[in-house]
C-alpha cells in the first residue's frame, strides 16, 4: 500500500517516541508538530488495517475512524 504524502517521513520508533515526549515535557514545544505526526499516521496505518478486515458493507474509512 502507498504511503500517502501526510504519511511521508512521519514513522517514528517507540525510542524516537519517547524522546519526544520528553523534550516536550522539557518545554521544547517545536518538537509537539512532529510528535503528533506521527502518531496520527500509527494510528491511521493501524484504522486502515482494522478496516481491511470488515466486510465489503462497511462505509468507514480510516481518516474518519481517526479523527
Amino acid at each position: 500500500m502507498a504511503k500517502s504524502p501526510r504519511d511521508e517521513g512521519s514513522e517514528l520508533s517507540p525510542s524516537q517516541v519517547t524522546q519526544l515526549l520528553l523534550a516536550w515535557r522539557g518545554g521544547d514545544q517545536s518538537v509537539a508538530d512532529r510528535l503528533l505526526r506521527g502518531i496520527y499516521a500509527e494510528l491511521h496505518r493501524q484504522a486502515g488495517r482494522a478496516m481491511r478486515r470488515e466486510g465489503a458493507a462497511h462505509t468507514l474509512q480510516a481518516t474518519a475512524l481517526v479523527n
